[in-house]
């Protein structure tokens, strides 16, 4: 088993065991997170959540970003300045759509979650720019 900095196992998650997750998920979310698409600005159901918790993957609930390090960006989609745990997302070179960009995906279940840019807020200066669809909240007890 691989452990993160936070304690949570990282171990990587087989295509068929990913395929078996993924069967309870809305044709939406599995296009974002397979098939790296993106949902519309605006539109996420997690954009304006304010409540005190952790924002998980969609598909292995690995903790990705807490909400103490979420902020309004004005980007049209979720926004954190640092997540739940470096090791937690994988960052990768993303040359699409004739641009440049760094692609963040989770580091357990290699699904796509949204892009990172230098434009962030101190401490870190990063956006993490999220797909709502590639979320879950959890509310913390």
């Amino acid at each position: 088993m691989i452990r993160s900095s936070a304690g949570f196992d990282l171990t990587p998650i087989d295509t068929g065991k990913r395929a078996e997750m993924a069967l309870g998920l809305s044709a939406e979310v599995r296009h974002v997170l397979f098939e790296h698409g993106t949902e519309p600005p605006f539109c996420g159901g997690l954009l304006h959540e304010t409540g005190d918790g952790t924002f998980v993957c969609a598909l292995c609930s690995l903790p990705l970003f807490r909400s103490t390090a979420k902020f309004e960006s004005g980007t049209g989609w979720p926004s954190f300045w640092e997540p739940y745990a470096p090791d937690h997302v994988r960052e990768i070179r993303d040359a699409s759509h004739g641009m440049v960009r760094t692609e963040i995906r989770c580091a357990r279940c290699d699904s796509h979650l949204g892009h990172v840019f230098p434009n962030g807020p101190t401490p870190t200066g990063l956006r993490y720019c999220l797909n709502s669809a590639a979320l879950r909240f959890e509310k913390a007890t």
